[in-house]
């Protein structure tokens, strides 16, 4: 009973205990608690972090558990009751203290840099910015630092979400950090006698240099500039000062400047006038009184052209940058830059407001921009330009033409330039040499601290150092490979992230030619970058010109609407392609990529008329045998002829590069090859076999076309065999070429694949001297040419339809593919034939084709009495043999998928005609990127991704890989080993590409 009793009033008792504890801190309550559970002997959970008397740690269930005591049932449901009560209870204060904790982090949006301190690190970049976090750690490095503080990308999200305007906290947060800036530096913004005068910077998590807008002097009004010219001594210095706030201010905030090219900026009309005025040509050589009179000017501007006055409060100055700066990360330049780089646009942009320090208080003052090692070649050298008594903007904006900053990089500048020695800009070395040897040091520390090269911007005021920003640096495909291997020799990084460090799609520069990047040139027009390198040529508009040309030694460039495989002579002759319709799955750029030629395709801006012999690009008029220079690699269409350089190759870092990627990848990596000539290519560049031979490319010689047409327009099949009986010794001459090209190594042929009508004449004058060769009524002919015609025809009799339909057409190649085998096994050379049947959709196509070319394969081996390895598989490159790969796995030895073809028909798209369109869809976010030329993992991936794992299923060991133009995209490349394929297929040029993006994607693992 007493117990009992007790038990009933428990209740009320603990209802006093809660009512008592309401009233005492949160500290006692707990410890009250705590000790009336331990006296009433229940079980209670420590609290968390407590020790035991062996100094562990313990957990409250552990303790609760030792301090359990044996009572009655009832009274162990009671105990029980109340002890959940009391976890719940524990469970809501933790969760309320984690939403307090969380929903005070969430409100922090401002993070101090300087005076030794930082509330930031390097590694916060996705809320600080690239610039912010790396302030941030420099300054925590205790490197010379102008303080400041960081308003996160959190706010440019909110910013843009809210309808432009800001969480309600910030403007508390920005005056208690501006605060802290005017504590370390003895200044106070706004203040009439000591300004405090600030810069506000952007800073996204990505680089984006030159993007997004910046303001300099800012908190200069008609009466800080006195405390400035007093705290300076130098009236010139805080007019130029005033003047330079003025003109970003109009620009960058207040939004005064050119609409468009053909406009001058008005600020700098102004500048100019007054210079002509005073007969200088130099901004440096204007007086204070002419800087004075030019911010008068510059305002009068202002509110003549906008109706606006100058704000002359610094805090609505400061305000006016801060949304300017995060305004700017949708100006159409930031949009474009970061569509050509996939930086996606909710990153937003940091916004850094920093205490000024002035490179342009005189002649013992600088700014510049330092790389910790030669951004063009990677040499181990500091490297960079500095302009003295200027402002950071004056280095990039080409006003005055910058100094190097050593000794030697000045001499060697000199040289090429002819300059003798008295006349040689002198360096920073020899101006401020103890500035030089600081930089040194600070670029060694920074690149050791960040393992990678950087490149800084610094000032220099009144002979101090300043740091104002490090990245990692920009630099070229030679460089990044130098430098990742040199940092490994060195062991600042280890061979993984050395192989990390190089953009793998970037190494196309290492082997083609590039446009030298001091030379002058004239944009015309810009297509897409569909085969890369450079080339300079004349103008031709058809591939009998650019033969005829080639073999008189003229150098062309090969200008078409768009190309077929009737220009194949005229393609493989010329120096580039340009055509004014198609993408990088172009006819054009397929074939130049094989080839190993620069190529630009679909640049609309080009008008060709061909019956002219000329095209126009925009006001500039192109005629057949003027020169023109492409670009490939940016798409850029340039007048004239101008200087091309041809990178090493593979040797060198590079080599080094490539062996440490080989070592470490899974992905084999094979080329796109139908030439003994890019066999050879593409071994040199470490392809491990052949994954697609394209045997229709061979059939537009101009000694077989005639053959193959008549084989097509054959009346019967003994017309059909006896045309095909001609074309089969050239087809094994084309194979023993190639196989033996490859000894040793797989070659997978595909069999005749695109509709007949592609090798047919388009045009009535053409088939007419078809009639003539062919001695055959021209009726007739061009009747059973129109016979051939469809609506639709890479739908249509093409591929696997056309062996089944006329056997006989697959039968001669495949004899021929094992033909060429034999005889070469005969001479001891080793080969591996894989044929390839193409555009299967139902299993019984495959079916009856391999057994088709089994028996014919049997036949040569019988016949010739030598034993070749060889075996028979498919191409999936239509959805339902996607689908249906269990059952299609029954009948092939491998899978190869034809991701062109597959993206074609998985989209619905025309990847000749689809760039119509697709351009808008990549610019207008409704696909990041073209589908053609980079894999879309989550649609036509998931086809593959089905293939893969329903083959497999039946074939455990079953070969696939893959031979689409994506086989050399490296984002492809990382999802074909994230699947599981044996082996990605590219052209020639691209191998070295896929080679590090399959080591790559190994290390990503």
């Amino acid at each position: 009973m007493a117990r009992r009793t007790q038990g009933k009033k428990r209740p009320a008792t603990k209802s006093k205990s809660r009512t008592a504890a309401k009233r005492r801190p949160a500290a006692k309550r707990t410890a009250t608690k705590a000790t009336k559970a331990s006296k009433a002997g229940k079980a209670t959970k420590a609290k968390a972090g407590s020790k035991t008397k062996s100094g562990r740690k313990t957990t409250g269930r552990a303790t609760a558990s030792r301090k359990t005591v044996s009572r009655k049932k009832t009274t162990r449901r009671a105990a029980t009751t109340r002890k959940t009560a009391s976890r719940k209870k524990v469970a809501r204060r933790t969760v309320t203290a984690a939403s307090r904790k969380a929903t005070s982090r969430a409100a922090k949006y401002v993070y101090f840099f300087g005076g030794g301190k930082a509330e930031g690190r390097a590694g916060m970049k996705n809320l600080l910015g690239g610039k912010g976090a790396n302030l941030a750690e420099m300054a925590g490095l205790g490197l010379p630092v102008p303080p400041g503080f960081s308003i996160s990308t959190e706010v440019c999200t909110h910013y843009y979400a809210h309808g432009n305007k800001y969480p309600s906290s910030l403007k508390k947060e920005v005056a208690k950090h501006l605060a802290r800036v005017e504590k370390v530096v003895g200044r106070t913004f706004g203040d009439r006698e000591n300004p405090l005068l600030v810069s506000v910077r952007s800073g996204a998590r990505a680089s984006m240099p030159g993007m997004l807008d910046t303001v300099l002097n800012l908190g200069l009004n008609d009466e800080t500039v006195q405390g400035l010219i007093a705290a300076s001594g130098s009236p010139r210095f805080a007019w130029d000062s005033y003047r330079r706030f003025v003109q970003m201010y109009g620009d960058v905030v207040l939004g005064l400047k050119p609409e468009d090219n053909s406009q001058t900026d008005p600020f700098e009309d102004i500048l100019e006038a007054k210079k002509h005025a005073r007969g200088v040509e130099l901004d440096t050589d204007l007086t204070a009184n002419d800087l004075q009179e030019l911010v008068a000017e510059f305002k009068a501007l202002i509110l003549r052209r906008l109706n606006v006055e100058f704000p002359d409060d610094p805090a609505e100055q400061l305000w006016g940058a801060i949304g300017a700066v995060f305004g700017s990360w949708h100006n159409a330049r930031a949009n474009t830059y970061r569509r050509l780089y996939g930086i996606p646009d909710e990153w937003g942009t940091a916004v850094n407001v920093q205490a000024m320090v002035f490179g342009n208080l005189g002649d013992d003052c600088a700014t510049g921009v330092a790389f910790s090692r030669d951004p063009a070649t990677g040499a181990k050298l500091l490297y960079g330009d500095f302009l003295v008594n200027a402002q950071g903007e004056d280095v990039v904006a080409g006003i005055r033409t910058p100094q190097t900053l050593t000794k030697a990089a000045s001499q060697e500048l000199a040289r090429q330039q002819s300059v003798p020695e008295h006349e040689r800009s002198r360096s920073l070395e020899e101006l401020m040499p103890t500035c030089l040897g600081q930089l040194r040091k600070i670029a060694t520390k920074l690149e050791r601290h960040y393992r990678d090269m950087h490149d800084l911007e610094f000032t220099i005021e009144r002979g101090r150092l300043w740091m104002l920003q490090t990245r990692n640096g920009k630099r070229t495909a030679p460089a990044a490979v130098k430098i990742a291997v040199d940092m490994a020799g060195e062991r600042l990084i280890d061979r993984n992230t050395a192989l990390l460090r190089v953009d793998a799609g970037s190494i196309d520069q290492l082997l083609h030619p590039m446009i030298d990047p001091t030379a002058d040139k004239q944009l015309i027009a810009k297509g897409v970058p569909a085969s890369p390198g450079a080339a300079a040529g004349e103008v031709v508009f058809s591939a009998d010109e650019a033969e005829a040309a080639a073999n008189e030694g003229r150098k062309v460039i090969l200008v078409r609407v768009e190309t077929s495989p009737e220009d194949i002579h005229g393609m493989n002759v010329a120096e580039g392609i340009l055509t004014s319709r198609g993408g990088k799955a172009s006819h054009a750029a397929v074939v130049a990529r094989g080839m190993g030629k620069c190529c630009v395709a679909g640049c609309g801006d080009l008008d060709i008329r061909y019956d002219g012999g000329f095209f126009n690009a925009g006001d500039h008029r192109v005629q057949r045998g003027d020169w023109i220079t492409l670009n490939g690699s940016t798409g850029e269409v340039f007048l004239g002829n101008v200087p091309t350089i041809r990178p090493e190759g593979e040797t060198g870092e590079f080599a080094t590069l490539m062996k440490w990627a080989d070592k470490v990848r899974r992905l084999r990596v094979r080329t796109n090859a139908d030439t003994p000539n890019d066999a050879g290519v593409a071994r040199r560049f470490g392809a491990e076999g052949i994954g697609l031979c394209r045997t229709e490319h061979m059939f537009f010689e101009p000694d077989r076309i005639e053959k193959v047409r008549a084989m097509i327009l054959a009346e019967d099949a003994a017309g059909r065999k006896a045309a095909l009986a001609m074309l089969q010794p050239m087809q094994k001459g084309d194979f023993v070429g190639i196989l033996k090209a490859m000894a040793g190594l797989p070659v997978t042929i595909r069999l005749l694949d695109p509709p007949l009508h592609e090798f047919l004449p388009h045009s009535d004058e053409d088939t007419a001297d078809l009639a003539r060769t062919m001695n055959t009524d021209l009726g007739d002919l061009i009747a059973r040419r129109d016979k051939l015609k469809e609506m639709n025809p890479m739908l249509g009799f093409r591929g696997c339809r056309l062996g089944v339909v006329f056997p006989e057409i697959y039968l001669m190649q495949v004899r021929a593919i094992m033909e060429a085998a034999c005889e070469l096994a005969g001479q001891g050379v080793k080969v591996l034939p894989e044929i390839m049947i193409p555009l299967i959709g139902h299993v019984n196509e495959l079916k009856q084709l391999r057994a088709e070319a089994d028996t014919a394969c049997r036949e040569v081996i019988t016949k010739t009495g030598k034993k070749v390895a060889y075996t028979i598989g498919t191409m999936i490159e239509v959805p339902r043999a996607a689908l249906t790969a269990d059952e299609i796995a029954g009948e092939a030895e491998f899978f190869s998928f034809g991701t062109n073809d597959l993206t074609q028909m998985g989209f619905g798209l025309s990847r000749d005609d689809a760039w119509n369109f697709l351009p808008h869809y990549v610019e207008n976010g409704i696909l990041d990127v073209d589908p053609f030329a980079s894999l879309d993992q989550t649609g036509i991936g998931e086809l593959v991704r089905i293939a893969v794992a329903k083959g497999r299923k039946v074939k455990k060991n079953l070969k696939i890989g893959i031979c689409g133009e994506h086989g050399g995209d490296p984002s492809s490349v990382v999802f074909c080993h994230e699947v599981g394929l044996d082996y990605v297929s590219c052209s020639p040029y691209r191998v070295p590409i896929a080679r590090l993006a399959a080591a790559q994607a190994a290390l990503a693992k």
